[in-house]
């Protein structure tokens, strides 16, 4: 455990009570500063997720000549600059440990006129790019990895794009995103084709913008060569953060919770179909929009939970909150198997290996596939786990003290600020016992 960390000590036991609304949508913070980046006019953003992650995205535009005002409790206002307004940031855009930050601006900065280059923490460091950095190279991109194809990306500025047809072999919002912006600048039209459902923030926003985004099944489209028009965003409670909170409950007895104002986008509700399918009783209410995307005040109330084979088709709507899931898993009756994930073994860590390796610890019987899990349910027991430095994995074991039979100590959190600064303070007003020293 690193010096002058965060370890977080969960009391063994316990339920959740209460209504709390959640952090805002991460991905949606992301791309409301990107697009209001390069809007024409004022773009006013409510809700905006002050972590880590999306003030790295922040801070790199004001690194490129963008005024920003905020963020104040959630509110930003970008002066857009228009699709040609960037000027060269003075050094490298330091990105911490937020790969959508790096892979979606790789695909924005690809066609800029001037050189970038894009660094990150360790964990960021360590992540795959050439996922993204290949298909940009064929629409004539010019962007340097290292020899392992991880950052730093070293952009080369003045490259004019023409629009390509990608079919993507694994399904990524990610790739998809950073092509899509890409395709904004390039000569032609752009068009992504996905193996199956992604998150489709990216499209929504472009054409709240008012860019064009032509979509058919699993593919869409762009045209490069419009222009966004700036507005007012009001960013929905993220239900990545809201699925710790959702299993907390569905795994303690007692609990009833009402978590407020998430997105319910059906590009990401997976977490939501799986947890219903192990028996949890999850119900929405007051479902309603906010702009272009749908939310819902989700309740969850403490149930018996019982070990399934997670539907494949299931696993892209779910990719984040895994971690989470797994916990639930281990708190179920009977055996939970999860296939075609290999996507977790390269996320802020290797979510699979890790979450067996704490699940372990705790005493569950997790074991680990090439390209998931199995995890056979049972008693779990207290003790010490490392989360890596992964916000999610962190929060993940956090809810498996409501199960435990003694107190559970996570190594390595100071990241959880990444993704949900309020997580500490939220646990406590639902009712849980936790405490966080710094070491």
């Amino acid at each position: 455990m690193s010096k002058n960390n965060i370890v977080m000590t969960v009391a063994a036991g316990g339920c959740l009570q209460g209504e709390v609304p959640v952090p805002g949508d991460k991905s949606i913070s992301h791309r409301s500063v990107m697009l209001g980046a390069l809007a024409d006019g004022v773009t006013e953003i409510h809700g905006f997720l002050e972590g880590d992650d999306p003030m790295a995205t922040l801070q790199a535009f004001r690194a490129m000549g963008v005024r920003i005002e905020g963020p104040e409790q959630g509110h930003v206002v970008v002066h857009g600059v228009g699709m040609h307004g960037l000027k060269p940031p003075p050094r490298p855009l330091y990105l911490g440990n937020s790969g959508t930050s790096m892979r979606l601006l790789a695909g924005l900065l690809a066609a800029q006129p001037f050189d970038t280059t894009l660094t990150g923490d360790e964990s960021l460091s360590s992540r795959p790019m050439r996922r993204v950095t290949e298909p940009l190279a064929a629409m004539g991109a010019e962007i340097e990895t290292t020899e392992a194809g991880t950052p730093p990306l070293r952009i080369k500025g003045g490259r004019q794009l023409k629009g390509i047809d990608y079919e993507m072999p694994v399904a990524s919002a990610q790739v998809k995103s950073a092509l899509l912006l890409a395709g904004l600048y390039a000569e032609g039209r752009t068009c992504v084709v996905e193996p199956g459902p992604s998150r489709d923030h990216t499209e929504r926003m472009l054409q709240g913008f008012g860019y064009p985004v032509e979509r058919n099944g699993d593919r869409v489209c762009v045209e490069g060569g419009g222009r966004l028009r700036a507005m007012r965003i009001q960013v929905p409670g993220d239900i990545s953060s809201a699925a710790f909170f959702m299993v907390g409950a569905a795994i303690a007895k007692d609990s009833d919770v009402l978590l407020k104002n998430v997105g319910i986008n059906p590009t990401r509700t997976g977490v939501i179909d799986i947890l219903q399918q192990m028996g949890a009783d999850i119900t929405l209410e007051k479902e309603r929009r906010a702009g272009a995307e749908p939310v819902a005040d989700i309740r969850v109330r403490g149930s018996d939970l019982q070990g399934i084979e997670i539907p494949a088709e299931l696993v892209p709507l779910a990719i984040d909150e895994f971690p989470a899931i797994f916990v639930a898993a281990a708190c179920a009756e009977g055996k939970t198997t999860l296939t075609g994930a290999r996507e977790l073994r390269v996320k802020e860590s290797d979510r699979i290996q890790v979450m067996a390796d704490g699940l372990n610890e705790l005493g569950i019987d997790a074991s680990p596939t090439e390209d998931g899990i199995v995890i056979q349910g049972g008693r779990l027991q207290g003790g010490r786990v490392d989360s890596h430095g992964d916000h999610r994995i962190a929060m993940a074991f956090a809810m498996a003290g409501l199960c435990a039979s003694s107190p559970v100590v996570i190594g390595d959190c100071a990241n959880v600020r990444t993704s949900f600064p309020d997580f500490v303070a939220t646990a406590w007003r639902l009712g849980m016992n936790i405490k966080e020293t710094a070491w």
